[in-house]
């Protein structure tokens, strides 16, 4: 039987979805991406809201750059539900970091799958002002990344004052991954250096069709090494699929209910307050 989303609402007021998109047709996207299709705010929620989420993380997509105005007034639309990751480089100035905060982004993705993202140059350069305003910073990267993006953290920190890191969908532990790749010491230690969070999402990146049921163990292993620091979201609108045959909502929660104990998933679906409250 599919499993369904605990619509329960948490003591901060409710679920959260911690990776969606808003896409906006007009909006200029950069050179040699796609074009998107019109996805706005107001369909996501009304999606999430049917499975009992109220929350949702605007993650800026790789197709629009470092220009961030459709994710930012997607956010000035509803004044303090959401929140947001942005996409900036080292030019961006502190006022206009200071008026993303207003609005409710509370972290910068560095992207190292996209041949346009942003990396460890900009990271380097960015990491005092993002702990300066308690930031994340939201890593989509592959298993090989995960050596480099651990010394880069350990060479930024501050004593007792991490500058905390997100790993975009599952950390890239795909399901054709050896149980001993040189990649799962890499994740314990970034998670042994603390602040380090898991993104349970993008099932269909990581080299498994639906349902899933490949990606269990990879799952729980890394729920072991990130115990209470683990986050889940859908990935909405599934940018990987056609518009006409997109996954349900609920189907993307399916893999985190089946493979985590009871608690595990309902924390990973409430415990993101943590960092984006």
């Amino acid at each position: 039987m599919a499993a369904t989303l605990d619509t329960t609402s948490s003591a901060d007021g409710g679920l959260w979805d911690a990776h969606v998109h808003v896409f906006s047709p007009d909006a200029p996207v950069q050179a040699g991406h796609y074009r998107p299709r019109h996805f706005p705010l107001e369909r996501i929620e009304a999606e999430a809201a049917a499975c009992g989420v109220q929350h949702l993380v605007l993650v800026q997509p790789s197709v629009y750059g470092t220009d961030n105005t459709v994710m930012l007034e997607a956010l000035a639309s509803r004044p303090g539900r959401h929140r947001g990751v942005a996409v900036v480089d080292r030019s961006v100035t502190d006022a206009e970091l200071d008026r993303m905060h207003a609005l409710g982004v509370r972290g910068v993705r560095f992207n190292l799958v996209s041949p346009v993202g942003n990396g460890p140059a900009a990271f380097q350069a960015l990491a005092p002002r993002l702990r300066d305003r308690g930031w994340h910073v939201q890593w989509y990267a592959s298993p090989r990344h995960l050596a480099e993006i651990a010394a880069l953290h350990r060479a930024a920190g501050a004593p007792g004052a991490p500058i905390p890191c997100v790993l975009d969908h599952l950390a890239g532990m795909h399901a054709g991954l050896a149980d001993d790749d040189p990649a799962w010491r890499h994740l314990a230690v970034l998670t042994e250096q603390g602040a380090c969070w898991v993104k349970l999402s993008g099932w269909y990146r990581l080299n498994c069709p639906a349902p899933y049921t490949a990606l269990h163990a990879a799952i729980r292993r890394v729920a072991a090494l990130a115990p209470g620091r683990l986050v889940w979201g859908s990935d909405w609108p599934h940018t990987a699929f056609e518009p006409d045959a997109l996954p349900t909502y609920d189907s993307v929660w399916q893999p985190v209910a089946e493979a985590l104990a009871p608690h595990e998933a309902r924390a990973a679906r409430r415990d993101a307050v943590g960092l984006y409250g």
